[in-house]
């Protein structure tokens, strides 16, 4: 019998360098995405900050996260091969 067949599902999924990233990556955007929440709200109800502000600061945003999450992978590159 082969030895794959005797593990459980929750075993081969923690084993699956697939399913470690998602679960990574998934933790990652959670975190910074309730950041960015947080900022954008403040921003746009900001009385001083006009609405383009806020717009900016997500646009901005987007192109940071790439190059953290790129600094990530690199950091621990073991859990995305």
């Amino acid at each position: 019998m082969d030895e794959s067949a005797n593990k459980s599902l929750k075993q081969r999924l923690l084993g699956s360098n697939a399913f470690r990233s998602f679960l990574v990556f998934s933790a990652f955007r959670a975190v910074y995405g309730t950041g960015i929440l947080v900022v954008t709200y403040l921003l746009a109800t900001s009385e001083d900050a006009p609405l383009w502000v806020s717009v900016a600061f997500l646009l901005t945003s987007m192109a940071i996260s790439r190059v953290i999450f790129r600094a990530i992978k690199r950091k621990w590159p073991g859990l995305f091969s």
